[in-house]
């Protein structure tokens, strides 16, 4: 097996502020020994901040002169996730893997199971395949911020879901799943959406308040919210859905449905326009007054306007 990863360099890189200390510390020895039997090289990493995992694997990328391939993992959520191809993309012969231990690890049902993604062997004997990101510059009065998604944006309830999640998955045996559902039923009661304007690549422009829009790399939100059906990780587009407001008693009729990811066709959606769901590869949201709050792969931020721009093919993902 030692001749199999001679050419590639294995990189671990652990969240400590993603899951519990104890499946981190698992996770790291599984991955050591695995490393062990099949002869690959691993370094194992800490980050110390927001952003470290960024800033090392580019100093990485940067330090290595021996072509060979370059392998990051990390340990952690869909944040996690944005870190990993914030730092890679743009070098070559670089690629990235997950092993789920966040909230929602929503990025990794595009392709298969949790406990797949968390077999260390089957990790480091993967193959990668090639995904796309969604490159995004958001403005907040004189600040600008660029980036890249993997994942998902959510603006609007959804949003508002994800800041509620946050706080009620730090209340004891409340997580994953179960935090965002509690999160969902908060701000149904509230019911606050936002006033934009969306401008579509066809020329198109939606313009008013409405519930959310979502634009999807992958299909799940929330752990596990198939809210984006037909979103693919590799056809060189993104999916928009657009929820205008409706009322709660409607909204808790599709929900059931908006989970499952079968609610495009729903006749109820249909007749009372409740949804616009669209593809594309360029799309632009302005505020109408106040500033928006802005979901990134489940990390918050805030902004007055934002573009999104598709990027094929832009990043290789390990696949177990």
């Amino acid at each position: 097996m030692i001749g199999k990863h001679k050419d590639t360099d294995y990189y671990l890189i652990v969240n400590p502020h993603s899951g519990g200390d104890k499946s981190k510390q698992q996770i790291v020895k599984d991955f050591e020994d695995a490393a062990g039997r099949l002869g690959a090289r691993l370094t194992v990493y800490y980050t110390k901040a927001k952003g470290d995992a960024i800033d090392y694997i580019r100093r990485v990328c940067k330090d290595s002169t021996d072509n060979k391939t370059l392998r990051f993992y990390g340990i952690g959520g869909d944040g996690t996730v944005n870190e990993l191809v914030n730092g890679a993309y743009g070098f070559a012969d670089v690629e990235i893997g997950i092993i789920p231990a966040g909230t929602g690890n929503d990025f990794i049902r595009n392709f298969g199971s949790r406990d797949l993604f968390l077999n260390a062997e089957a990790q480091i004997a993967g193959q990668s395949r090639p995904c796309d990101l969604i490159k995004y510059s958001a403005q907040l009065g004189d600040k600008r911020e660029d980036g890249l998604c993997a994942n998902m944006f959510n603006i609007g309830l959804d949003c508002n879901i994800v800041i509620t999640t946050e706080k009620v998955k730090n209340v004891p045996f409340i997580g994953g799943s179960l935090a965002y559902l509690i999160a969902v039923a908060i701000n149904i009661i509230k019911k606050a959406g936002v006033n934009v304007r969306i401008e579509y690549e066809d020329g198109q422009v939606a313009d008013g308040s409405i519930l959310l829009v979502s634009i999807a790399n992958g299909c799940f939100c929330g752990g596990g919210i198939k809210g984006l059906p037909l979103s693919k990780t590799d056809d060189g587009l993104f999916d928009i859905s657009k929820i205008n407001d409706v009322s709660r008693l409607d909204f808790i009729r599709l929900f059931p449905l908006y989970k499952k990811g079968t609610h495009l066709d729903n006749k109820l959606i249909k007749n009372k326009n409740i949804l616009t769901y669209k593809q594309g590869e360029r799309l632009k949201v302005t505020t109408n007054g106040q500033a928006f709050g802005l979901c990134v792969d489940g990390q918050v931020t805030t902004c007055e306007s934002i573009s999104f721009n598709m990027i094929p093919k832009a990043i290789n993902f390990i696949i177990p």
